[in-house]
């Protein structure tokens, strides 16, 4: 399974965040959140030695103190981040500047403690690509967090036929979006980076992940480069549910999302640790 979504692996990419000019995607065939609808939905930024900040991933408050983000995300910025000076941080505002537009109004604040999930690999059927950033309850005071999902709820809807009609919502953070028609489609830089949103419909499930549907020609929208970590929410007659994060996905971001569920054992034996479950 390509990890498209991920932005690690590459001394290039340290090279670029370096610089002020990471390029990933954002969002597709979705929406801007004008309303801070999503407002518990932030981006994990990290800061260069010489103060420039850079997004590299999205995430989700899961609780007063906790971010809720990949792995991959995690594990790149401890392995080749860290090294060379980079520091971490969350922020929640909409939208955030960064690179050579970084300036000391954005609200960021320190990640505490990195964790990564021990158990992180390269499997097919359960990556353990998930992750959490540790922050002060304090700096999160008036942002509500998710609701996460009782154990195996999509186990459970889909054995009643309930997920091929249901629909979810993809939110997150990134640079750059997606634009079809006129010629061949091209990316456009965004900067400041705005929350972006976009719904998706039911594709398939597996023991370790959701696919969800990002095809336009079905109405679709959904994840690209940058979304990682982000959540994918479960639009439910009470409220969303945060069923699952972006993990990866097709090379041009207009077919599948393929998202790691926190509804399964292993999710939530890691999630547990710092978060009460339903």
């Amino acid at each position: 399974m390509p990890r498209i979504h991920k932005v690690i692996g590459s001394l290039v990419v340290v090279a670029m965040l370096a610089a002020g000019s990471m390029t990933v995607r954002a969002i597709v065939y979705g929406f801007v959140d004008t309303h801070n609808t999503f407002s518990n939905v932030g981006a994990f930024v990290v800061r260069a030695p010489s103060g420039r900040i850079s997004p590299i991933c999205s995430g989700t408050l899961s609780a007063e103190d906790v971010f809720l983000t990949a792995s991959h995300c995690t594990v790149f910025f401890e392995q080749e981040l860290v090294p060379r000076g980079y520091t971490a941080f969350v922020s929640f505002d909409n939208p955030i500047p960064f690179g050579p537009l970084t300036t000391a109004s954005t609200d960021l604040i320190p990640v505490v403690q990195v964790v990564s999930n021990p158990r992180f690999n390269q499997s097919q059927s359960d990556s353990g690509d998930i992750a959490v950033l540790l922050v002060s309850a304090a700096d999160t005071a008036g942002i509500e967090p998710a609701t996460l999902p009782g154990a195996d709820l999509l186990e459970q809807l889909s054995a009643q036929n309930g997920l091929k009609t249901a629909s979810f919502t993809v939110a997150g953070y990134g640079v750059q979006n997606r634009v079809v028609g006129g010629g061949p489609p091209f990316f456009t830089d965004l900067n400041p980076v705005p929350r972006m949103y976009a719904f998706e419909s039911f594709n398939a499930l597996n023991q370790g992940y959701l696919r969800l549907s990002q095809n336009p020609a079905t109405g679709d929208g959904g994840a690209c480069f940058g979304d990682s970590g982000g959540p994918n929410f479960l639009n439910t007659a009470s409220g969303r549910i945060l069923v699952a994060i972006t993990i990866t996905g097709d090379a041009v971001c207009r077919a599948t999302n393929v998202v790691y569920r926190v509804d399964t054992a292993s999710a939530r034996a890691f999630l547990g640790a710092y978060v009460d479950l339903p």
